[in-house]
């Protein structure tokens, strides 16, 4: 199968030379999954940024096609040119079979426009819960949204996260998604469990770092990590919870982090607190129950945490607090949880169990009925 995934944040997740990028949880997973997919003997290609590396560059077996850089352009006319011209001119250059992509936004649009002209098969995949209801959708230009909407009911085969996405997507836009879980590497070696609380996500709104902040100041006795980076647009927002957390004595604020030496935190925590108002299924989740490290959250996919004991699932910032407390207070409570997170992972996270929806998606894509160009005439 020759197959190309569209994720422009890509790169800095698969070349090493350029981790002082921000990392994005999709980014994670579609580096996961292009990898497993080559190691399996796929012909995998990668449309990316431009970051300055050479155009069809390989890394582990993946070979690179640079689509545009950010900042390139002229403002007012870079969705044009660059972005939608850099995009298709990288898409042709991958010349693949199927074309995957993740996340809300334009490009899903794009992508099968493109696949509608040159006959070729598109997947999109939800990466986020507000992927999957437009009211909550979390993409600012009305162009980029209609874009979205045109391109997920033209791609030949839809997966989501959870069930509760799935049954979003058949309520909001009338359409079938497959459940897909998400890939995650093994456990760094257990060392002494140092960090009380670790809090990780880029640093933007939506993702209530200052809540974490909070945490910390209820609980001076306990040492919270932050980690991430800042994002585009919120650069302030950055700034002003680094100052905040440099203030904050039990507070170790490590900013961006390759993803390395982000995952081997989760060896040294004993609890990941998560305070995002919006999620899918987050990364961080799975690299903390790799690790044998609850969870607490407000944020609880398709019930798995409260099913599995997996943590904790609260229902306030107060729940959260106290829920904390709960388990760093007590120990046996707390390694009944962690023993049941590695247990869970063995059972349902093991790459064939996971890879399997997608490469039964691929395939029906790939087998299905007409090609897009066929059915657009009709749309």
């Amino acid at each position: 199968m020759k197959i190309c995934l569209v994720g422009l944040d890509n790169l800095p997740m698969l070349a090493p030379e350029y981790q002082r990028e921000t990392v994005g949880g999709e980014s994670v997973q579609q580096t996961l999954l292009a990898r497993a997919l080559a190691r399996r003997g796929h012909d995998v290609r990668m449309v990316v940024a431009d970051h300055g590396q050479p155009d069809g560059a390989s890394w582990d077996g993946i070979r690179t096609f640079k689509a545009y850089r950010f900042d390139a352009g002229v403002p007012g006319l870079r969705f044009l040119h660059p972005r939608a011209t850099g995009l298709w001119a990288a898409l042709a250059g991958a010349d693949a079979e199927l074309y995957y992509t993740s996340c809300a936004g334009a490009q899903v649009g794009l992508m099968a426009m493109f696949c509608a002209h040159r006959r070729r098969r598109l997947v999109f995949r939800a990466a986020s819960d507000a992927d999957c209801d437009p009211a909550r959708l979390l993409v600012p230009y009305a162009r980029d949204r209609w874009l979205y909407g045109y391109g997920l009911r033209r791609a030949d085969a839809i997966l989501v996260q959870s069930a509760a996405q799935a049954r979003d997507l058949q309520r909001h836009y009338g359409l079938a998604g497959r459940v897909a879980g998400m890939l995650v590497e093994g456990a760094t070696p257990p060392v002494r469990r140092d960090i009380d609380v670790l809090w990780v996500s880029n640093i933007r709104q939506l993702k209530r770092p200052d809540l974490a902040l909070r945490l910390a100041d209820w609980l001076p006795e306990k040492e919270v990590h932050m980690v991430g980076g800042p994002m585009r647009g919120e650069e302030r927002l950055y700034a002003d919870v680094e100052r905040a957390a440099l203030e904050q004595r039990n507070v170790i604020f490590h900013g961006r982090l390759p993803y390395a030496r982000a995952s081997a935190l989760y060896a040294r925590a004993r609890l990941l607190v998560n305070t995002s108002e919006v999620e899918g299924f987050p990364n961080s989740y799975l690299q903390a129950w790799m690790h044998g490290v609850p969870v607490v959250t407000q944020i609880d996919p398709d019930g798995v945490i409260g099913r599995e004991g997996l943590g904790i699932a609260a229902r306030s910032f107060n729940g959260l607090r106290a829920a904390v407390e709960v388990l760093l207070r007590q120990p046996a409570l707390w390694q009944a949880a962690s023993e049941r997170c590695r247990a869970y992972m063995a059972r349902e996270h093991g790459d064939e169990k996971v890879l399997a929806p997608y490469l039964a998606a691929f395939e029906q894509a790939l087998r299905g009925g007409a090609p897009l160009a066929g059915r657009l005439r009709h749309a």
